[in-house]
């Protein structure tokens, strides 16, 4: 069984990224999974999806991923880009062919099963799930954009209420990103890892 890292939201820091890399040993039986949006914010989305894809790593798509994709097919069929969507669609005009295949392709969610160290099966996932709802129930925009559960109960993209990841019960343990104003997140049933690189 090989060991397996799971990386938080990269946001283009490729140097940060094969940093870790090479510390965590990869090329060395070291499975590589992470947990959606390699892409925007950071300097280098191309550099980001070049390694990623000649590393063979795994992921699952994040919301700034889906962004550059979206705003990519509202330019094709001439809608205009928000402004707030410019600088995804620069990304998006950066990437190779392969690059947008490769996104393209990327689950919601990916069941790792059992990973070392582990006693339950681990999810990998970019920003939640709402507790309660099986994996295939669950909301495009939930587990693209999910924070928290608001004081009535119900799932918030915003930062209220409590983190979604602290009335996860489980039985698998769910590894996840986005949420990089609450950074490193030690759950008994989740672990969020987004402790904000880019900035």
């Amino acid at each position: 069984m090989n060991d397996t890292i799971v990386i938080g939201d990269v946001h283009g820091c490729v140097d940060e990224l094969a940093e870790l890399l090479k510390v965590a040993g990869h090329g060395r039986g070291v499975d590589v999974v992470l947990v959606g949006d390699l892409l925007a914010k950071g300097p280098d989305s191309a550099g980001v999806m070049a390694l990623v894809r000649g590393a063979g790593a795994r992921a699952v798509l994040g919301n700034h991923d889906a962004h550059v994709l979206e705003t990519l097919e509202r330019t094709r069929r001439g809608e205009p880009t928000e402004a707030k969507r410019t600088h995804h669609l620069k990304v998006g005009e950066s990437l190779a062919r392969e690059d947008l295949a490769y996104l393209h392709a990327l689950p919601l969610w990916l069941a790792l099963g059992r990973v070392r160290g582990e006693s339950h099966d681990t999810v990998v996932v970019h920003a939640g799930f709402v507790p309660g709802v099986p994996y295939d129930e669950q909301e495009r925009k939930f587990l693209l954009n999910l924070r928290s559960i608001d004081e009535r109960g119900l799932p918030s993209k915003r930062i209220e209420g409590r983190p979604w990841a602290s009335v996860w019960k489980g039985p698998d343990h769910v590894v996840f990103g986005h949420d990089a104003l609450r950074g490193l997140q030690l759950h008994p049933h989740a672990t969020g890892l987004d402790t904000g690189c880019v900035y």
